[in-house]
């Protein structure tokens, strides 16, 4: 089932009726057993009637108060990608280290505020030379550290930035609309298939100027090796999003553009498209 945080309050998608659900959305999704309760409200809610199944409504990233992390270098496209950009600076055998070594790579992404969705803008930084958006499928942790749901992540990033030196990663990371959430919530008991698919299209005027897909077995880390490490020492009052890795690269002579338009789909949680801009109060 899919929960989605609309400007009209949230909504859940299940055997292709919509729900109405007036909770709060850090109340409704920060427990255990998240999926077991959303189906109990369906058998006491009625279904919306909506001439549109959003009823017009525009779709918000699918966050409240929760802080966004990712890991890096967990796929070994990003491993060889990260140790390209960085050869001029000496630091590309960090990332071949991290890649084999037994702790990951886990950092700060973004608080909510600077977290884009479904249909939004996202930034490329101006004093930056090469940006790339790095597809992710993001998990959706609760406060007890137990894996509730996923949805797609962007994680935008400042290649030429972190490339220059390892320790400006959080420049080339952290920014104004840097990251993004979306479409929705996907809420399973389960944990996702090996064989889901993550696919990204990037447009320019139009035309398709990258397209790949692989899929989640190619990640060396399991789920819950990266939850339990990001966990160590955090407490997330109400729950955390960890995107867990970029697997698809652009090539190395390939930066996005102002207008370009960015199709990430990930197989059961749908497509979010987010649009290439700067910010305007720094223009």
């Amino acid at each position: 089932m899919k929960l989605y945080n609309t400007t009209g309050g949230i909504l859940l998608e299940h055997n292709d009726a919509m729900f109405a659900i007036d909770e709060l959305w850090d109340i409704l999704v920060n427990r255990d057993n998240l999926e077991e309760y959303l189906l109990s409200k369906t058998k006491t809610t009625e279904p919306a009637i909506f001439p549109d199944p959003l009823n017009g409504n525009t779709i918000l990233p699918p966050i409240g108060q929760q802080e966004v992390w990712a890991a890096g270098v967990t796929y070994l496209k990003s491993r060889d990608a990260r140790m390209e950009e960085s050869q001029s600076s000496g630091a590309a055998s960090l990332y071949d280290r991290v890649y084999d070594a037994e702790r990951p790579e886990l950092f700060f992404k973004a608080v909510a505020s600077r977290v884009s969705g479904h249909n939004q803008q996202v930034f490329i930084r101006k004093d930056s030379t090469w940006n790339v958006p790095e597809p992710e499928l993001t998990l959706f942790i609760n406060s007890n550290g137990n894996i509730q749901g996923y949805t797609c992540g962007n994680d935008m990033s400042s290649r030429s930035i972190e490339g220059e030196n390892a320790l400006y990663l959080p420049q080339a990371k952290i920014y104004e609309k840097s990251a993004a959430l979306g479409p929705c919530l996907y809420v399973t008991s389960s944990p996702v298939s090996p064989a889901t698919t993550i696919q990204m299209i990037i447009r320019r005027a139009g035309a398709n100027v990258y397209e790949d897909s692989t899929t989640v077995s190619r990640i060396k880390r399991r789920f819950t090796e990266l939850t339990e490490y990001l966990y160590r020492e955090c407490d997330f009052p109400h729950g955390c999003y960890l995107m867990t890795g970029t697997c698809l690269v652009p090539p190395p002579g390939f930066t996005l553009r102002v207008g370009d338009v960015i199709e990430i789909t990930i197989d059961q949680v749908g497509t979010m498209i987010n649009t290439i801009a700067v910010n305007p109060k720094h223009h």
